[in-house]
């Protein structure tokens, strides 16, 4: 039984040598270009793979004269794991790599662009599902409108290059300060200078755009 099973090994080896050889070829040449891709993005510090929540929040300064700039992460995952197919979130990576300093939005097809975006708002919405039980239940909560936007910054002084998602308030948004407001790093001058073209676009182009109400208490 034993012989006849290397006979078949043999036998099938012998027939199918050239695919083999083949398979490991491209599996090696994949594991290569992989392993090169992966040097050169952290060399240039670009991790377009990965999704970026961030809330940017505009908050009274210590001095009152002035508001606060501050930018917090509510998650980061890959692109794959929050939009959940490997055709959009590598759509989502080449869209990234054709922003530009002077418009950090992502230029996805406007058809495509709710779905992006909801995938998005379904990942938030879970971290403040406990907010809506709560209101559900007539609990007292503070609620608030938000919107979500996708960019890759390129301008300045960028750590990291990412998919990021912006949220703010809407009210935020749609009332930005003339003045520069106190930033808590001298980098978020692009950040600052990101959310003034977000402005600009949610009178244009609402659509690259998607709101959300969020509960907490």
């Amino acid at each position: 039984m034993f012989v006849q099973f290397l006979e078949a090994i043999t036998n099938f080896i012998d027939d199918n040598w050239m695919k083999l050889l083949t398979g490991l070829a491209l599996m090696v040449l994949g594991w290569y270009f992989g392993k090169r891709k992966a040097h050169a993005d952290w060399q240039k510090h670009e991790f377009l793979h990965r999704l970026n929540i961030s809330l940017n929040l505009l908050l009274p300064s210590a001095d009152k004269q002035s508001q606060l700039l501050q930018i917090r992460t509510v998650l980061e995952k890959s692109c794959e794991d929050i939009f959940l197919n490997s055709v959009a979130s590598d759509a989502a990576e080449k869209a990234a790599r054709k922003t530009t300093a002077e418009n950090p939005i992502l230029p996805l097809p406007k058809q495509d662009y709710w779905y992006y975006l909801n995938s998005v708002l379904n990942e938030i919405a879970e971290k403040f599902a406990l907010g809506e039980i709560r209101r559900d239940l007539g609990l007292p909560v503070s609620r608030g409108k938000y919107l979500i936007c996708l960019t890759c910054e390129c301008a300045g002084e960028m750590r990291t290059r990412k998919v990021r998602a912006m949220v703010i308030q809407k009210q935020h948004l749609e009332n930005l300060p003339a003045q520069v407001p106190t930033l808590e790093h001298p980098s978020h001058i692009t950040r600052w200078e990101t959310l003034q073209v977000l402005a600009a676009e949610y009178k244009k182009n609402p659509w690259q755009f998607l709101e959300i109400e969020l509960s907490v208490g």
